[in-house]
């Protein structure tokens, strides 16, 4: 199958192009100006006049059926997957959980068994570990050889994935040995719960006060400590869903010194606040971790998209149905399951805030969304990229279309949305996933099954950029 892109401008994180994309078969085969004139065939043309052709989005950030205080995240890989390729996302990286007191190949084995068959696009594995022991250690070089090469650990949720520096120190130091990653939570997990007690103890029990309780100093502290031991241990470090500017300062002050630490933030800290969180039990459709902040830290996120102190935007997509879930939380925020939807909606919100907003570039906008992932996380330039034999994740995308974000007309296994009632300029047309068009003018023309797993290579990147 030979698919002709004409007429579009190709967007990519090095700049803007007016050409033509032919696909053949799984792959980007040729780029040029009027390919059709030069005598080249397809079997099929999509016209992408006045639009824009982008890599395929890219969210390393997302948790599929995941298990959160007795009970699990609404979408499957197959529902999840569908709604991210509704919003121009065609490859998620999702964590695979080692339950304490298992391996992580059990962990990482019972996420192949959700996704595999289920999936609709490709999808690869992060690793979350609870626990750093000699065996795990040991099993950490069998990930990375597999394409599983990172390790998300939590200096948050003490007696369920919090890991002491000791064992975080431990890890970093065999990814010093074995080329991979380690990604961070970092908040201070065990001063929160003292605050989050004191709160319940107060009659605080809203879930405004899940906001309250994680002080921004408590993020601000456990990024610069998780730093401090990525560089005693020669590696670099991925700060995940940072959301205040405290975190920001301390990755900013780490890169200005030449330390390899790297940083991703949320839409919900780009367009959400603490404001939301309010409003007596209705603020439970808000609860995540970190929480949203104060408005006034929304515009040093902006910046620090914009100078690279941050080089990725992923969702956290977590999503739990207001009835029937996050209702367990009533009388105790603590109790709330934390997360929130949001893998369909990323591009579009930072088109519209960013490059409609006139925050970002329309370049800086593909790199956040797509490249920098890809580079980040082992997949480029099969992923992330428009270039001659590239995987043929494409997005026709049109920049000047509007939409209304509802939980009416959304792909997400969720019965409520966070943006509820937003205007968003940009959606996408057609999305493409390996040369086939999965998504076209709202309407799914994928199948079940047609992702595959991503194998990933090392993080080199981080360890040389």
């Amino acid at each position: 199958m030979r698919t002709l892109i004409s007429n579009g401008t190709i967007v990519t994180a090095e700049g803007s192009t007016a050409a033509d994309v032919l696909i053949d078969g799984e792959t980007v085969a040729a780029i040029g100006a009027n390919l059709a004139a030069d005598g080249l065939t397809a079997d099929e043309t999509i016209d992408a006049s006045g639009k824009y052709v982008i890599p395929g989005a890219i969210d390393v950030h997302t948790h599929m059926e995941l298990p959160f205080g007795g009970t699990f995240a609404k979408d499957t890989f197959e529902t999840g997957t569908r709604a991210a390729a509704f919003g121009g996302t065609t490859t998620i990286v999702d964590f695979a959980v080692q339950s304490r007191g298992a391996s992580l190949r059990e962990g990482l084995d019972a996420w192949h068994a959700k996704a595999e068959g289920n999936a609709v696009a490709d999808y690869g594995f992060h690793m979350i570990m609870s626990d750093v022991n000699d065996g795990t250690l040991k099993e950490m070089d069998q990930l990375v050889a597999e394409g599983v090469p990172s390790f998300k650990l939590f200096t948050a949720y003490p007696g369920v994935f919090y890991s002491d520096d000791g064992a975080i120190f431990r890890a970093m130091q065999q990814t010093a040995k074995n080329g991979g990653l380690i990604m961070m939570h970092a908040e201070n997990g065990m001063a929160i719960d003292v605050v989050a007690a004191d709160e319940v103890a107060a009659g605080h029990t809203d879930p405004y006060y899940h906001g309250v309780a994680r002080y921004p100093i408590f993020e601000g502290e456990a990024t610069n400590r998780v730093i401090r031991l990525a560089e005693a241990a020669g590696v670099p470090v991925y700060i995940v869903h940072l959301s205040a500017r405290d975190a920001l300062n301390q990755v900013r002050s780490a890169r200005d010194r030449g330390a390899m630490t790297f940083a991703e933030t949320c839409p919900q800290y780009l367009f959400l606040s603490l404001d939301d969180m309010g409003n007596g039990f209705e603020g439970a459709k808000f609860v995540c971790s970190p929480p949203l902040r104060p408005k006034d830290h929304w515009d040093e996120l902006w910046t620090g998209l914009v100078k690279d102190d941050l080089q990725v935007v992923s969702t956290d997509h977590c999503p739990f149905d207001f009835h029937g879930q996050k209702d367990l939380g009533k009388g105790d925020f603590r109790k709330v399951p934390n997360g929130l939807p949001g893998v369909e909606d990323r591009v579009d919100l930072l088109h519209d805030g960013g490059v409609v907003g006139g925050r970002i570039s329309r370049e800086r906008w593909v790199e956040v969304i797509s490249t920098a992932p890809a580079k980040l996380f082992g997949m480029y330039p099969r992923k992330g990229a428009v270039a001659v034999g590239s995987d043929a994740d494409l997005v026709v995308y049109d920049p000047a279309a509007k939409r209304t974000i509802s939980a009416k007309a959304h792909h997400m296994n969720v019965d409520y949305s966070c943006y509820e009632g937003r205007e968003v300029q940009g959606r996408s047309d057609v999305v493409l996933s390996r040369g086939s068009v999965i998504v076209r003018d709202g309407k799914f023309t994928g199948q079940k099954g047609q992702g595959r797993f991503v194998k990933r290579a090392p993080a080199d990147y981080a360890r040389v950029s």
